[in-house]
């Protein structure tokens, strides 16, 4: 499945590009999410160079869907690079008492280095579906921010005031015109960053497969009641289809309601928790 001939870079993703320029300078701090099942391919090159100036916090989203002990060692990976970094459970907001407490040192540190003394600002940027929105809500303890399980959900910036008085501004979710490597534009697809009507259910699920299949095969094996994960992908998602009852009329698979199932429940956390992108031993 080839992504580099797809026209899907809407013309929002330029204006926030240009959003997120214009408004760096009136910010201290910038809040950098990436999904914690796709550390790399969430991780947007294009934020990482107009931000770079800027302090950061790398916040692994999503964390309740990964690998705990991938997440961890994304964690430590991050770290070591320079940047701070936390694993997030959004849906129950865990954790975000850490992240508060990080946020009142850096205001400490801003304190000592600046005359006027000011609440903290700070930006929040990551691609689409990444759990903007969600953090906004724990973070202000109201819901302030729309969220939603499709990208595309925030639609421009909006300046919100949190629970110790920091200003935070949110922006859409900036995806990149051209990916280096496929498996890039897959992974951000998987995850729902891209949508699904861009690539096609059915085709896009049938890649999920391949790759839970090669990486994650007790998965799909206890998730669909599976004898075995075969050579060939089809098969497998033909299995699935039979186990749960998508056939239509004259025999044939609904290869669409599948394609659905399983991204859904790989989104949903259903398949149990799973990284995509594991750290490379040096």
């Amino acid at each position: 499945m080839a992504l580099e001939h797809i026209n899907w870079y809407p013309g929002h993703m330029k204006k926030t590009r240009e959003m997120i320029i214009e408004n760096l300078k009136a910010v201290d701090v910038v809040l950098e999410l990436v999904d914690s099942r796709i550390p790399v391919s969430s991780r947007n090159p294009v934020i990482d160079e107009i931000v770079s100036g800027k302090r950061r916090i790398i916040i692994l989203a999503k964390a309740d869907l990964a690998d705990e002990t991938e997440t961890e060692r994304w964690r430590k990976h991050f770290e070591a690079e320079g940047h701070r970094t936390l694993a997030l459970n959004l849906q129950t907001g865990d954790n975000i008492k850490q992240l508060f407490r990080a946020l009142e040192q850096e205001q400490q540190l801003r304190d000592k280095q600046k005359s006027n003394r000011r609440p903290l600002r700070l930006m929040i940027v990551g691609v689409p579906n990444v759990g903007k929105s969600s953090l906004i809500n724990r973070l202000t303890a109201k819901k302030t921010a729309r969220t939603g399980d499709r990208p595309g959900v925030t639609t421009g910036k909006q300046w919100v005031t949190l629970q110790n008085g920091m200003q935070l501004l949110d922006t859409p979710g900036i995806l990149w015109p051209k990916f280096e490597d496929n498996k890039v534009g897959l992974n951000l697809a998987f995850c729902g960053s891209i949508k699904d009507d861009i690539l096609g259910v059915d085709e896009l699920a049938y890649e999920l497969i391949r790759v839970l299949g090669e990486s994650y095969p007790e998965k799909l094996i206890a998730r669909y009641g599976l004898d075995e994960i075969r050579e060939q992908t089809i098969d497998n998602m033909d299995a699935i289809a039979m186990k749960r009852g998508f056939i239509m009329s004259g025999k044939r698979i609904d290869y669409e309601r599948t394609g659905r199932t399983v991204l859904d429940e790989f989104r949903g956390g259903k398949l149990g928790r799973i990284t995509l992108e594991k750290v490379q031993n040096d």
